[in-house]
């Protein structure tokens, strides 16, 4: 039996490890698997975790209020070294391109664990867009044992930096084999929820927004865009669920707060977004899972980034790169917007994924 210990610390991480983990637990003569959850966001990634039925075995309580990136890294850093030293562990597992994955990767680097990164390959090649994001996991990628490539771009993109072609494995997306444990039984309770919050999903409008990028002016930009949307299209309903990071959360709740047509929610629980995403008319997001998650339900996505390493849903057409560009933010809404949801409903393959992936990562870790 192998221990594999899997590290996250943020609600997308759990969702996209999450059905890896379960896929392993199927083979409990194989596998012991550990988890470790950093808490990078406490109290989103321990509902999701819920959600799919599944505990932490170590929270390390790792956030603290307005730290800094190297702060965060060594508090992280310290605590997963005594996990290891006190775990026997054969493989550490880590999803992305978080603080949380530089920080399993380069302690499992020095405890010479096999390291093995899922959702590997992604790229913008410009360090500062996503930042620190673009910078991880490109470090990542260099001390990874196996990188588990969600497209073929993806692994192109890791054999031009001259990463071992027999370390790199073509294995789609780990959040579309997520979507597929959602009930009918969830859905429905997410109706209920909605309706309770008299949001109705006849004319709807999903915003998230809380890159790092975004703080400060571009927040701004985004914000006047918003108010522009919200007061033209007035029989539509946005809703934006509010990140709790203050740099965020306070300029949003000041300057949108007292449209009628805006909702302004807590962070949703993962089926609750899942159903917005399936009913909504537009979303608009620097969200990356939701660029791989809303081609399933066919959804047209504004993506607020000026780069994206999602480039995969630029060329299927299924999203399109507005940045913090006001301008660009309402033109392109007002395509989609001043038509009808069966118009501008999508009919293309999700270019990210078949919902298999976590069967074909069990394989090559079981190789392994």
């Amino acid at each position: 039996m192998k221990n594999i210990a899997f590290i996250f610390g943020t609600r997308p991480e759990v969702i996209k490890l999450a059905p890896v983990i379960l896929e392993l637990k199927k083979y409990p003569e194989l596998y012991r698997v550990l988890i470790i959850n950093t808490e990078q966001q406490k109290e989103l990634s321990n509902q999701t975790l819920g959600y799919f039925g599944l505990k932490s075995d170590y929270n390390l309580d790792a956030m603290r209020d307005n730290q800094t990136l190297a702060g965060v890294q060594t508090r992280i850093m310290n605590s997963l070294d005594d996990v290891y030293n006190k775990e026997k562990i054969d493989a550490v597992v880590v999803q992305g391109d978080t603080m949380t994955v530089l920080c399993g990767a380069l302690t499992a680097f020095y405890h010479k664990i096999p390291l093995l990164h899922v959702e590997a390959g992604l790229r913008s090649y410009d360090k500062f867009e996503p930042f620190p994001e673009e910078g991880i996991r490109q470090m990542v990628s260099r001390i990874a044992d196996i990188n588990f490539a969600p497209t073929e771009a993806n692994r192109e993109a890791l054999l031009k930096e001259n990463i071992k072609p027999a370390t790199v494995h073509v294995v789609g997306n780990t959040v579309i084999d997520a979507l597929s444990c959602l009930s009918e039984n969830v859905l429905e309770a997410s109706r209920a929820f909605f309706s309770s919050q008299n949001i109705s999903t006849e004319k709807l409008v999903l915003i998230t927004v809380h890159r790092r990028e975004n703080h400060g002016e571009r927040l701004d930009n985004i914000i006047k865009a918003i108010t522009v949307l919200a007061e033209k299209y007035s029989d539509f309903t946005f809703v934006l669920p509010v990140h709790p990071n203050p740099n965020v959360k306070l300029k949003i709740e000041k300057n949108l707060a007292g449209l009628k047509n805006i909702k302004l929610l807590p962070p949703l629980d993962y089926p609750n977004l899942v159903y917005l995403m399936k009913h909504a008319h537009l979303i608009l997001s620097d969200s990356g899972g939701i660029q791989e998650e809303a081609p399933a339900f066919g959804c047209p996505v504004i993506v607020l980034r000026y780069e994206t390493e999602r480039k995969e849903g630029i060329e299927a057409g299924v999203s399109v790169l507005a940045g913090a560009d006001y301008d660009k933010i309402v033109s392109e809404s007002d395509k989609i917007l001043s038509k009808t949801k069966q118009q501008t409903r999508l009919c293309v393959k999700n270019p990210y994924g078949d919902g298999l992936s976590s069967v074909r990562i069990e394989k090559l870790i079981r190789n392994l």
